[in-house]
């Protein structure tokens, strides 16, 4: 049976490079605690994982901000942490201090005991989540799955939570490599299977977080990050031309690495604020598409501020795209934070739109 068409395709068209009316946005947590309604459903779920793990609660919380605001595509509300959570390991979340693991891994034994989860069995939550979203979205917009990184889910997996040096997972890279390379390639088939799964229930694109690649120097990066990124942008099937699912290689800190991002068979890269746009597309050449990025904090500035930097980041990538403004997907160059005002995500979103508009 064929696909209905999408009413508004303007983030697929982009990706692909094809001409669109504006510039298509998203923002990486468009669905947080920033609206006043999701801290509603928050209270009444009672956690975030109860929220995450309840496929209704999922689709209520992913359809709030496109209730808000002209937004050219949904996001899956889930974490990226499903993955090891899924593995065993425990997650759960402390209030101001993020997610934790009851049960790190450590060294090597306790690599051996990790495996790929089922997809339809410890995951069924993710993809009845998908199979909901697809279905309330009636087709207006397209919807965004994801999940971390190799490299990233790693770093919680080892450290047990958030790290400010990443001292356990740099140690276990340093003294014992092949035990670390065990768990990054355990890492990227479960992240393949998971993003296929994704895709089979109903993701229409898929986006890969490697929050924590900036984090290594440049010689770990080549040898714990970038080789899995590739893997999976090479053996992930995503189909082809009108019908093929594109794929979102984002990293913080990913500036040094995009020409070797963008050999890796990518649809697109996403990129944060430490560079301009035009120098990341003059970069990467014209054959993918590009997104990002504004800097997060510029939604503290008031309206006419936010205003002045979506115009400055756009036309930094026309500059750098010979003029053209096709091939960008507007985003941030990471997510909203908890204490934004709505009202001024709503202002970057209209001047994406206004300012961009062929």
């Amino acid at each position: 049976m064929p696909t209905p068409p999408l009413k508004n395709d303007r983030l697929l068209r982009a990706l692909r490079c094809e001409p669109v009316d504006c510039t298509p946005v998203w923002l990486m947590r468009q669905a947080g605690r920033y609206l006043p309604e999701y801290r509603e459903t928050r209270k009444r779920a009672g956690s975030f994982l109860a929220m995450a793990k309840t496929p209704d609660l999922a689709c209520e919380v992913t359809l709030q901000p496109l209730a808000r605001f002209d937004l050219d595509a949904a996001i899956l509300f889930s974490d990226i942490l499903t993955i090891p959570d899924a593995m065993g390991l425990g997650l759960y979340f402390v209030e101001g201090e993020g997610p934790k693991f009851e049960r790190p891994v450590r060294n090597a034994q306790d690599i051996a005991k990790l495996a790929v989860p089922d997809m339809e069995t410890e995951l069924r939550y993710v993809m009845d989540a998908v199979r909901v979203i697809r279905r309330e979205l009636d087709d207006r917009v397209p919807l965004i799955g994801f999940s971390g990184s190799p490299w990233t889910l790693a770093c919680y997996m080892v450290e047990g939570g958030g790290s400010a040096n990443f001292s356990r997972i740099k140690a276990l890279a340093l003294n014992d490599p092949a035990a670390l390379h065990q768990l990054l390639s355990i890492n990227t088939d479960a992240v393949i299977a998971y993003l296929a799964a994704q895709r089979a229930a109903g993701a229409q694109v898929l986006q890969v977080f490697d929050t924590w690649g900036g984090a290594l120097s440049p010689s770990m990066y080549r040898e714990f990050s970038l080789p899995y990124l590739v893997r999976i942008a090479r053996e992930l099937e995503r189909g082809s031309g009108e019908m093929r699912t594109p794929l979102i290689l984002f990293g913080k800190g990913n500036a040094p690495y995009l020409q070797e991002l963008a050999a890796s068979g990518t649809d697109a890269l996403g990129v944060d604020w430490t560079i301009g746009l035009g120098d990341a597309r003059r970069r990467i050449g014209g054959n993918l598409a590009l997104q990002g990025n504004l800097d997060p904090a510029m939604l503290y500035g008031a309206p006419d501020a936010i205003r002045t930097q979506v115009q400055r980041a756009l036309d930094d990538y026309a500059e750098g795209n010979g003029g053209s403004r096709e091939g960008h997907v507007f985003n941030l160059g990471h997510g909203l934070s908890p204490d934004m005002d709505p009202e001024h995500v709503g202002a970057l979103v209209d001047a994406v739109h206004a300012h961009s508009k062929r």
